[in-house]
């Protein structure tokens, strides 16, 4: 290959005789690629070496000066949380995310023998590993709210679910009737708790979220593992 053609341009050859051309170069059968070729060496030493245009500070210090694009809403989606939004008999709840491990479909619940205690259901095998079933209808206190149906939506389609939370006493499962989605909000998105909600419902409710048409009751997570641990002593 040749290092250059005499006019002072850039001798280019890997892109006609090269391993982007023709490959007619005879270096080729010596180098095998175009950049082991002293001539693809100095043509990026001639490239390196151009000198900088004249205003090169200036449009750099004004390309850095610019404001960051989007800075305004990274730091909003870092202050963002988010929570699984879920139905119990006629209410709609949250919880964390932070907290959640997964949404399993339904499955036996086993009673513990000689339990009584409401708040808990049983044992359900999630995964190979048998974990304590709660139920929120009745920590929650809805048990005179009438069900559509058995495990059932208004369309006759089998919507309940397990709910499979971790906290540092261990892992719960939480049954519930209907999985809405994962939902992100705002602190500034809460609402304050009203006196009308029924008093075991504000007792586990920190914040109220409106949610598409749905007015969600964002529970109190610690409390929650709390109110079951205390059920099985």
């Amino acid at each position: 290959m040749d290092s250059g053609n005499g006019d002072g341009a850039l001798n280019d050859c890997w892109n006609r005789i090269g391993v982007r051309g023709d490959r007619s170069c005879p270096e080729l059968l010596r180098h095998t690629h175009c950049r082991n070729c002293a001539v693809f060496s100095a043509a990026a030493r001639t490239l390196l070496d151009v000198p900088l245009p004249s205003d090169f500070l200036d449009r750099a210090a004004e390309h850095l000066a610019r404001p960051v694009q989007g800075a305004a809403e990274c730091g909003a989606a870092a202050d963002t949380q988010s929570a699984i939004v879920f139905r119990v008999r006629a209410e709609w709840f949250a919880i964390r995310t932070a907290v959640c491990l997964e949404v399993a479909d339904l499955r036996p619940i086993h009673s513990l023998p000689h339990h009584r205690n409401g708040a808990v259901l049983g044992l359900a095998n999630v995964r190979g590993a048998l974990l304590i079933c709660a139920s929120l209808v009745a920590i929650l206190g809805l048990m005179t709210q009438p069900e559509t149906a058995p495990g059932q939506t208004r369309r006759g389609i089998s919507a309940q679910r397990l709910l499979v939370a971790r906290d540092d006493g261990g892992t719960v499962v939480f049954l519930v009737d209907e999985v809405y989605g994962v939902e992100r909000f705002h602190d500034r998105d809460l609402e304050g708790v009203p006196a009308t909600v029924a008093q075991a419902q504000a007792t586990y409710t920190q914040a109220l979220l409106s949610v598409q048409d749905k007015t969600v009751g964002l529970l109190d997570e610690r409390l929650l593992f709390s109110t079951v641990e205390r059920s099985l002593k």
